[in-house]
């Protein structure tokens, strides 16, 4: 049987996509968000959202590498084991909280605190977030007489797409700060 007649059971199929479809959407939800949380603490200059955008990316080539790796060097049920074992304890992380007041005082290096704060409030919850879609896809092509995942891509776009319209258009305006933060 070739690749493209694929025996995979639809429902399967179904939950590959819609988990990197969901993944994409709320890694890229995530992302202003976590940049509108840090103004009041660090001020609105472009060097927040610099900053940001440096931690964002950076984490997202983690995850990419994490995924890598994790595919390349353990077979099947480590993954698992060491995937799951990361997800419980970003729970701690979670829901993603500052202490929203007084802007910090004047600082000599704030993008390092900046810097900082990411890490310590979304740093692996982002990473696992960001490792979904690249694991999932690897575990896809792995399955016996799987498509080439080459869909998956799509929908990983897809979400990813409707995740950078949804905050602007949908989440930001309907919900308080605190409500986007725990809701």
């Amino acid at each position: 049987m070739s690749r493209s007649q694929a025996s995979i059971p639809r429902w399967r199929v179904y939950l590959y996509g819609c988990t990197i479809l969901l993944s994409a959407l709320l890694l890229f939800s995530v992302q202003p968000l976590l940049g509108r949380l840090m103004l009041p603490q660090f001020g609105g200059s472009s060097a927040v959202w610099t900053t940001c955008l440096l931690f964002f990316q950076a984490v997202l080539v983690l995850g990419y590498l994490y995924a890598y790796a994790s595919s390349n060097f353990l077979s099947a049920s480590r993954q698992a084991t060491l995937h799951v074992g990361l997800l419980v304890a970003s729970i701690t992380a979670l829901p993603i909280a500052l202490k929203i007041g007084a802007p910090l005082e004047s600082d000599s290096l704030p993008q390092l605190r900046l810097l900082a704060t990411l890490i310590a409030t979304a740093g692996l919850p982002y990473l696992l977030l960001s490792s979904t879609g690249p694991l999932l896809q690897a575990w896809y092509s792995q399955e016996p007489s799987s498509p080439i995942p080459y869909r998956l891509f799509a929908l990983s776009n897809l979400g990813s797409f409707a995740g950078l319209l949804a905050y602007p258009l949908l989440i930001e305006p309907s919900s308080a700060i605190h409500g986007q933060c725990v809701g």
